[in-house]
């Protein structure tokens, strides 16, 4: 898995910093299901072709969602939180975390959610305060909180990717496997309480239509999850797509009733043959330079599913009009893309009905 792996270059690592960590990894043996052929790409795959560009101001709107009327807001390297018209591409900057915004989502009164990885679970209130809602849990303070979620009655989920590794090391994460991905609830009365502590680097998250149920993005697990909140299910974790080619990023609910899902990177088949194999090949790969190691293959890749986990869009390009999507949105119609090595969100060329081109 290589989740944002081809923002590494983008994003940056300072030496030092790259040297003392590539020492620290201690690898979990995992065995991944075997890729999948490609099978669909015939029948379901269609252009990843940007109609227009919408300058964020920054750089690396790494996840993007839309309002209710339909603006884009992403949040950006410099603590700033941004919202755009994707029509005119006309920029509001709505206030800044004073951290590294993430995932983030429209609150039901108006104000925004924003997972940031520095400061944990926020709230962003119309005026530009922002106001800490969980920064610790289970008696450890939070970094990389991932992305959010909230309910008709203001529950909150969100998800943290990893308790050992920041963003900026992030591929010590995925070298290692940890499995210390987190999602979380935040009830009205502040309540906190961790649903799962294992999850493979935790990311992407949407509330189903009915609040029946989560979908969480498992970047490191080529699958996407579904938490049931309701029912006899309730409490539960079970997969709703899995086996992906490549490694879901953020994930949102389109107006048009799709899952949309980000895949931040194919899989690469010499890593997932080194995963269930003595961590120590990882860690002789973890302590090669850089540009030795293996390199995700450049694609912007974005896939819509049904409710019941069918395949409805397969959107690709390898052109380098746009690089390593980290999130996609829709909404009526209007399919946007951020990426966390880019400056500018796309706004793509509708897709033809179920991947037909």
């Amino acid at each position: 898995m290589h989740s944002r792996a081809a923002a590494a270059s983008v994003t940056g690592q300072p030496a030092a910093a790259a040297a003392a960590t590539r020492r620290l990894i201690s690898p979990r043996r995992w065995t991944p299901p075997t890729a999948p052929a490609d099978r669909g790409r015939t029948a379901l795959t269609s252009r990843f072709t940007v109609a227009r560009r919408l300058a964020t101001g920054d750089h690396g709107p790494e996840d993007v969602a839309f309002d209710r009327e339909g603006r884009v807001l992403t949040g950006l390297s410099d603590g700033s939180i941004v919202r755009l018209d994707p029509g005119t591409g006309a920029r509001t900057v709505l206030g800044n975390t004073g951290g590294r915004p993430l995932g983030l989502a429209p609150s039901r009164d108006g104000s925004v959610l924003v997972c940031d990885h520095d400061r944990g679970l926020l709230h962003l209130d119309a005026d530009g305060s922002v106001k800490v809602l969980v920064d610790t849990a289970a008696g450890r303070r939070l970094t990389f909180a991932s992305n959010v979620a909230e309910g008709p009655d203001g529950t909150i989920w969100f998800t943290v990717s990893s308790r050992r590794w920041t963003v900026e090391n992030y591929l010590g994460d995925v070298f290692e496997h940890s499995c210390t991905g987190m999602l979380i609830q935040h009830d009205l009365d502040g309540t906190v309480t961790v649903l799962h502590d294992d999850l493979k680097f935790a990311n992407g998250l949407a509330l189903a239509p009915d609040a029946s149920h989560l979908l969480v993005a498992e970047t490191s697990g080529y699958r996407v999850s579904r938490h049931w909140l309701t029912g006899p299910k309730a409490g539960t974790l079970e997969p709703f797509v899995e086996n992906l080619a490549g490694a879901p990023d953020n994930i949102s609910l389109g107006n048009d009733g799709l899952v949309w899902v980000a895949i931040a990177a194919p899989r690469n088949a010499l890593f997932d043959r080194l995963l269930p194999l003595p961590g120590l090949l990882r860690v002789l790969l973890w302590n090669l330079p850089q540009a030795l190691r293996p390199k995700p293959a450049p694609v912007a890749w974005v896939m819509a599913f049904d409710l019941s986990g069918h395949t409805v869009h397969d959107l690709r390009t390898d052109d380098g009009s746009y690089g390593f999507a980290t999130s996609v949105a829709e909404h009526e119609g209007t399919v946007v893309a951020g990426s966390i090595a880019e400056d500018d969100i796309v706004v793509l060329m509708p897709p033809a009905p179920h991947g037909l081109s």
